[in-house]
């Protein structure tokens, strides 16, 4: 059983069916509900409003929360008694990504770097802490989570870190970490039987448009994903494998992805997860001939094989942007989206997110983000072309979609 909604929700239960997986999709918001259900039958939170009915119900074996939210649900401690495996880190792992100052104590704890960062109560005190730690900072909330009052604001100066803290929400208060450059990548690591295994290493491009250009979206506009069992990079060991104490001292298995940027020739931490990412997941399960079986085995915390598909070494996602986005407080009316030639299915992949079907056959847009559309190949070069040919072939009233996806950022280091 998936746990979300839209593209992401929709990629994975896809890509576990033809695994020869059973697969269910608990609905957990109220959009982006017709793309899971290609893949199996759904069920909407406001019918079932206790997933672990259903689980029992239905003998699942394997559940896939695709947000840390669940745990604030009022059935988490059930569904974490369940019997079924849970690819998700449960108690003091989950703080991981949902405490964002708990991950920086940890880091200092362990010697891993971690850029200058403070939490405080309210705006009043985030000046003050400017006034004496003057500089650029990304401005967060304290708690990681869907519906926190702040989503991560990029400041690259002290004058823009001062004029978004003056009118940022402060409700659950604000965490500042040092601003240290666009050089970002992240590496995806699954934790089980005592090891830490090397999964992929990706690159997302968080701006809103081509160039790295506009705001930092709420979810990305794309991304790319090398399959890295080997780890050539170096973040798992610089960044993750220093955390094993502590993974071993909570029982830590689960999915666990850092995020890191390269500055002062070394890699900073700037957060982890501990999930399957929205962008790089419907890449990385791609990437192995044995997904299914590979994420079982993480829940079950047994030992893992897995198996690399030698010519899908890259990917490419590119996402359809709709009208508003990303302000998406601007919102329109459903319009149509349409397929201008048939698409391209070698070796690729279209994910459909805020979109919902009619009885003729329709695609319609239903609201912000429209589809992720991707793209696979041995070489980056390859995975692009695949992930372009597609997107150009679909266009609806005011979409868009950056045209520089694998070009900018990547390799890694690049800005």
């Amino acid at each position: 059983m998936v746990l979300g909604v839209g593209s992401f929700a929709h990629s994975t239960a896809q890509i576990l069916k033809d695994d020869g997986a059973r697969i269910l999709t608990y609905l957990t918001r109220d959009y982006g509900h017709w793309p899971p259900s290609l893949a199996g039958p759904t069920f909407r939170k406001d019918r079932y409003p206790n997933p672990v009915c259903l689980i029992r119900q239905e003998r699942v074996e394997l559940v896939i929360p695709q947000s840390i939210d669940w745990a604030q649900a009022t059935w988490a401690n059930e569904l974490v008694l369940s019997g079924s495996a849970l690819l998700c880190p449960t108690g003091e792992g989950l703080r991981l990504e949902r405490e964002r100052d708990f991950a920086r104590a940890l880091c200092e704890r362990m010697g891993i770097p971690f850029p200058r960062s403070m939490m405080v109560p309210d705006r009043q005190a985030a000046l003050a802490w400017l006034d004496a730690n003057p500089g650029a900072y990304v401005i967060k909330n304290p708690l990681c989570g869907p519906f926190s009052p702040v989503h991560t604001i990029v400041c690259e100066s002290l004058e823009a870190t001062r004029a978004w803290v003056e009118q940022a929400n402060d409700r659950e208060g604000l965490f500042l970490q040092e601003y240290v450059g666009r050089a970002e990548i992240g590496h995806m690591a699954l934790v089980s039987a005592g090891e830490i295994w090397s999964i992929a290493t990706n690159q997302e491009y968080k701006r809103a448009f081509t160039g790295n250009m506009g705001v930092v979206a709420g979810a990305p506009l794309g991304g790319v994903v090398e399959a890295d069992p080997d780890d050539r990079y170096g973040l798992a060991r610089k960044l993750i494998h220093p955390l094993w104490p502590w993974l071993r001292e909570v029982n830590f298995h689960g999915p666990l992805q850092v995020t890191a940027a390269f500055h002062q020739d070394r890699w900073w931490v700037l957060e982890y997860n501990v999930r399957i990412g929205v962008t790089s997941g419907a890449m990385f399960l791609r990437m192995l001939h044995n997904p299914g079986e590979t994420l079982l085995r993480t829940a079950r915390n047994q030992k893992l094989e897995p198996k690399f598909i030698s010519h899908r070494r890259f990917g490419c996602s590119v996402t359809l942007a709709g009208y508003g986005y990303p302000y998406v407080r601007l919102t329109g009316p459903e319009v149509p989206i349409q397929i201008m030639e048939p698409l391209d299915m070698h070796e690729a992949d279209v994910w459909w997110n805020e979109v919902r079907q009619d009885e003729h056959g329709r695609l319609w847009a239903t609201g912000h983000r429209l589809a992720d559309v991707i793209g696979f190949g041995n070489t980056l070069a390859e995975a692009v072309d695949r992930a372009y040919r597609n997107i150009r072939r679909m266009c609806s009233p005011g979409s868009y979609y950056r045209t520089d996806i694998g070009q900018c950022l990547w390799p890694p280091g690049c800005v």
